[in-house]
C-alpha cells in the first residue's frame, strides 16, 4: 500500500492506495463512531458493494446504503434530494460517516450530501472509475451540474480519508479508461513533462490493466493533486492549473448533455483546444501541440470537438466557474510542463481556434 497525505489547515488526511485494499481497509480507525451510510450507484453496487459491506461487518461497524442510479444525467439537486431524504428518515447522525462509493458523479453526490446534511458530516471517498481515483475523489470538491453549466452548485468539504484500490478499475470499460487517462495526462502538461514521457512508455501497460502500472499512475496523479491542494484548498490560485480544458470541455458537456460526452473525453478535446490558443499566443510550438494531440491519441481521446459554432461555444465558456468580472480565464501553456491562468480577451483568435478544433 502506498499513502500520500493531503496536508490542510484544519487537519491532514491520507489517500491509501493499493490493490485488494477496499476488503483490507481498517475502516474502524477512519470512523468516528462505528455508524455508516453508503452512497452507490446501480452499476457498482452489484460489482463492489457487498466487498465493502463484509468488511464493515467483520469489523464491526453498523451501516445502511443508498443506492442511485447510474450516470452523470443523474448529477443534480433532484438526486441529491432523495439522498437526504433518505439520511432524515435514518435519523443519520453528526459523527455517522458517509462513504461514497463509486465514480466521480457519486463522489460528488454523496459528497455534496455530506457538506450540507447538519451543516457537514464526515465524509470518506472510495473511488471506483481511473478518473476519480487519479482526480475527483482528492480535494474536497463536490456538487452537481445544472441545465445552464457543469458543477456551478456545490460546496468544498474534505474527506476523512480517501481509499483506493486499482483492483476496481478491472471492471471498468476501454471508454471509461480513456476518461480517466485524460485527467492523468493533465498533470503531465502543467506540472512535470518527465510524467508525460512515463505515460507514452506505459500507456500499453494501463491499456491491459496492468496492476502495478495503474498505480503508479494513480499514485504520482495523487501526489499532485494533493500538492496542489495543500497550497491552494480553496481553489483561488495555482490549484486553477489543473482546470486545463476544462472550459472548453464543460462547454462541450452542457451543449451535448450531460453523459453524451463522458467528462474525460471533453476534457481531452478541450485541452487540444486549449495546447492550440497556446501556440497561436507564441508560448509553444506546432511541434509541442502535435505531442499533445498524440498523447491523446494514444489514451484513445477525441482531439477534436462537437462543432457547436464558436458563439456556442464561448455563450457557455462565459458560464465557467473561473470567469472574473466579466472576463474568462483559461488556461494556457507556457511549455510543456508549465501553465498559468491567464485573462483571455482576445475574441477572433479564440474562435479560430474553436472552429479548427471542432468537427
Amino acid at each position: 500500500m502506498k499513502t500520500v497525505y493531503v496536508k490542510l489547515s484544519q487537519g491532514n488526511y491520507p489517500i491509501h492506495i493499493g490493490p485488494g485494499l477496499l476488503a483490507k481497509a481498517d475502516y474502524q480507525s477512519l470512523l468516528q463512531q462505528p455508524s455508516a451510510i453508503i452512497v452507490t450507484d446501480d452499476t457498482v453496487a452489484p460489482l463492489y458493494l457487498s466487498t465493502l459491506t463484509n468488511a464493515l461487518d467483520n469489523q464491526g461497524i453498523n451501516f445502511e446504503t443508498i443506492v442511485i442510479p447510474t450516470g452523470e444525467s443523474y448529477k443534480n439537486l433532484e438526486t441529491v434530494s432523495l439522498i437526504l431524504d433518505r439520511l432524515l428518515e435514518l435519523k443519520i447522525e453528526r459523527k455517522t460517516t458517509l462513504i461514497a462509493l463509486g465514480g466521480g458523479v457519486i463522489g460528488d453526490l454523496a459528497g455534496f450530501a455530506a457538506a450540507i446534511y447538519l451543516r457537514g458530516i464526515p465524509l470518506i471517498q472510495i473511488p471506483t472509475t481511473l478518473l476519480s481515483q487519479a482526480d475527483a475523489s482528492v480535494g474536497g470538491k463536490t456538487g452537481v451540474n445544472h441545465p445552464y453549466s457543469k458543477n456551478m452548485i456545490g460546496a468544498l468539504h474534505q474527506p476523512k480519508a480517501v481509499i483506493i484500490d486499482p483492483d476496481t478499475l478491472q471492471t471498468l470499460s476501454e471508454r471509461e479508461i480513456s476518461s480517466g487517462l485524460a485527467e492523468v495526462i493533465k498533470f503531465g502538461l502543467i506540472q512535470d513533462a518527465s510524467f508525460l514521457h512515463w505515460l507514452e512508455t506505459n500507456m500499453h501497460r494501463l491499456w491491459k490493466h496492468d496492476s502495478e502500472a495503474l498505480t503508479e499512475a494513480i499514485y504520482r496523479s495523487c501526489c499532485y493533486k494533493a500538492e496542489a491542494t495543500s497550497q491552494d484548498e480553496a481553489e483561488t490560485g495555482p490549484r486553477l492549473l489543473l482546470n486545463i480544458g476544462h472550459t472548453f470541455g464543460h462547454a462541450i458537456e452542457t451543449a451535448m448533455g450531460y453523459g453524451e460526452w463522458l467528462h474525460g473525453e471533453a476534457v481531452g478535446a478541450g485541452t487540444v483546444m486549449a495546447a492550440h490558443l497556446s501556440q497561436r499566443a507564441g508560448w509553444i510550438s506546432s511541434d509541442d501541440v502535435k505531442h499533445v494531440e498524440s498523447l491523446m491519441h494514444l489514451a484513445r481521446l477525441p482531439i477534436r470537438g462537437p462543432r457547436l459554432g464558436s458563439q456556442r461555444y464561448l455563450e457557455l465558456m462565459q458560464n465557467d466557474k473561473k470567469v472574473e468580472n466579466g472576463r474568462l480565464r483559461l488556461i494556457l501553456l507556457k511549455k510543456l510542463g508549465k501553465a498559468e491562468v491567464v485573462t483571455w480577451t482576445e475574441r477572433t483568435m479564440l474562435e479560430n481556434v474553436i472552429h479548427h478544433c471542432s468537427h
